[in-house]
């Protein structure tokens, strides 16, 4: 018997994996390969919601943790995963400026934005009120991160690219069967997928679409990421991933035409040089209408979990939520409020 069946292997169900193993836990994962929010998502990590100058939920704890656990895994692999660089919010009014100078003074942004406007221009962005910027900002290369603790998974037969068949899993008192599997524990982290499993299916995921683009332009000069009305964020060799759109009528994972058109109109209204585009991609975020993660156990089965609606803040939120559900189902400590399923149970 083994101590913990996921199902998903986004960025919710590995950081899972990653704990319970750091926990000498086993665990075996299931998933079809399908998890399109994780394989397109940006990866960005910042600490600031820039369209209102507050701070993230929990910032603090969540970028410290995120930090270890992401360096822990580049040590373990040989690889980069995580790449610190600074976010420059481009202004677009002398009033913006002020208003990011008077949110720079509060204390619970003190230490992400600085006080000091960045002035120098970036040959190719329009740039006529220059830049604030945010520190301990960066981003994850959440596609490569996934393809590598995926192959870590499969080299120790860890994982089977299948899909899950709610209607065969077996419920008991104290383990789960699945097949030819028994584990204490199973945990859900199917993303948008979960509107297809009966047993959080009546939770509020509402999943937004997001589209972004790779860009090639050979003459703009950015070495940090810059956040307007779209993120441009620099890959090297003359690329640049650009995004992000937010539909919440199209579910589809595929990329639509009026997406790129989207993106196109916003870049040139940014970019004062050439580029062409080299991909576009799209995949649905598991969002959630009060913008908090759905972490907890089922209401009927103590041994049945979820750990979904990490949405926009995946890479951010997705190892303490992990962390916070680890805790909870092995030395019963209590979840936050503001995450635990618990809050939509009807009375």
């Amino acid at each position: 018997m083994i101590d913990y069946l996921i199902i998903g292997s986004g960025i919710a169900g590995l950081s899972f994996a990653e704990t319970a193993l750091q926990h000498n836990k086993s665990i075996f994962v299931i998933d079809n390969n399908n998890n399109s929010a994780s394989k397109v998502s940006a990866g960005l990590y910042n600490p600031v919601i820039l369209k209102r100058f507050t701070p993230v939920w929990r910032a603090e704890s969540q970028l410290e943790l995120l930090k270890s656990f992401f360096s822990n895994l580049e040590a373990r692999f040989d690889q980069q995963f995580m790449f610190e660089k600074p976010i420059l919010r481009r202004f677009l009014s002398v009033e913006e400026q002020n208003n990011w100078f008077v949110a720079s003074d509060k204390p619970s942004l003190k230490q992400y934005m600085s006080t000091v406007l960045r002035y120098e221009k970036f040959f190719g962005i329009s740039s006529p009120f220059d830049f604030g910027e945010v520190k301990e900002s960066g981003y994850v290369d959440v596609a490569f991160f996934v393809q590598c603790y995926r192959n870590f998974l499969k080299d120790r037969d860890l994982l089977s690219v299948e899909d899950f068949e709610h209607s065969l899993l077996v419920v008991k008192d104290d383990s789960i069967n699945y097949k030819n599997l028994e584990a204490r524990n199973i945990v859900f982290a199917e993303g948008f997928g979960m509107h297809r499993n009966p047993f959080f299916s009546s939770l509020p995921l509402i999943g937004s679409k997001g589209e972004l683009l790779v860009i090639k332009a050979p003459d703009l000069d950015l070495n940090v990421i810059v956040n307007t009305s779209i993120f441009i964020l620099p890959l090297g060799q003359q690329l640049f991933k650009v995004g992000s759109t937010y539909n919440f009528i199209d579910k589809s994972d595929q990329p639509s035409e009026d997406g790129k058109d989207e993106l196109i109109k916003q870049l040139k209204s940014v970019l004062s040089c050439d580029f062409e585009v080299v991909s576009h991609i799209a995949g649905v975020r598991p969002t959630v209408k009060d913008r908090r993660p759905l972490v907890g156990t089922h209401q009927e089965y103590r041994n049945i979990h979820v750990l979904n609606g990490l949405g926009t803040r995946g890479v951010m939120n997705g190892p303490s939520m992990a962390l916070a559900l680890f805790n909870h189902i092995e030395i019963k400590e209590p979840l936050l409020p503001e995450i635990d399923i618990k809050r939509f149970e009807k009375i």
